[in-house]
């Protein structure tokens, strides 16, 4: 009786495997009849419907079938979207990077630029830790470091881009991230009791991501370490900027 189930089991499988891969193997034929007109409609059909991954098969098969044709550049911009809202990292980057070297002047080029930032930026969060109010801002910043640099560059490259305004915010708002990214790792290095390189990553938020709501705390961390190394005449002059900028501090009192 087992054996015949489990003999069932195999048959059903390689059944359904099968008809998977007929099934894939039809969608692929279907696609290759398609002239390119037909191929580029069924593709912004998909998109408007929001089924991109059936909208990245069909401009996926124009871009290696008619790499030369009519839509080349609105196929590769409308990919790099699609594999944007499919949240495929690798794949849009890649796409960005190549529109980029083979398109540096096309009219729409900063709005790649804006693209790449927002991929990364993507690729930085993480969907429940937001939904759940989650702070995990422990996790690796390097996604959000590439972002805010393609944020910048699109705005240092093209001042004038409709995609400027709302780069600049989300400059601002990686800029907090990777703030709090650095006070984080400076915190560990105090419980470790390792005093010059708390201070020296406390330093950094300064350095790097001044303004940000974690500068009075990277001030506490720098006055604290410099206490513990006995830098006196540094403790002086860090307490010194937060009497300037953090009167009400608690380590002013002492």
């Amino acid at each position: 009786m087992y054996k015949f189930a489990k003999g069932s089991a195999v048959a059903l499988l390689a059944l359904a495997l099968g008809a998977c891969s007929s099934s894939g193997s039809q969608e692929d034929l279907v696609l290759s009849q398609k002239s390119p007109e037909a191929l580029y409609a069924q593709a912004r059909t998909s998109m408007e419907l929001g089924n991109f991954s059936k909208a990245v098969k069909s401009l996926e098969a124009l871009d290696s079938r008619f790499p030369f044709g009519a839509h080349k550049t609105q196929v590769q911009l409308d990919m790099i979207y699609a594999y944007y809202k499919l949240d495929d990292t690798p794949q849009a980057i890649a796409n960005i990077d190549r529109f980029l070297r083979l398109n540096p002047t096309h009219p729409d080029v900063d709005y790649v630029q804006y693209m790449r930032g927002l991929v990364n930026m993507q690729a930085d969060s993480y969907l429940f830790h937001d939904m759940m109010n989650i702070d995990r801002t422990d996790r690796d910043p390097k996604n959000a470091m590439d972002a805010f640099k393609d944020f910048e560059r699109l705005i240092k490259i093209y001042p004038n881009s409709k995609y400027a305004a709302d780069a600049h915010q989300r400059m601002q708002f990686l800029k907090n991230r990777l703030a709090r990214y650095s006070i984080q790792v400076a915190e560990y290095y105090v419980k470790m009791n390792a005093w010059s390189a708390a201070a020296v990553r406390a330093q950094t938020v300064m350095e790097s991501f001044p303004g940000t709501p974690s500068t009075e705390r990277a001030l506490e961390i720098m006055a604290q370490s410099y206490d513990e190394l006995g830098q006196e005449q540094l403790k002086k002059h860090v307490l010194m900027v937060m009497q300037e900028n953090f009167p009400a501090n608690e380590m002013l009192e002492n």
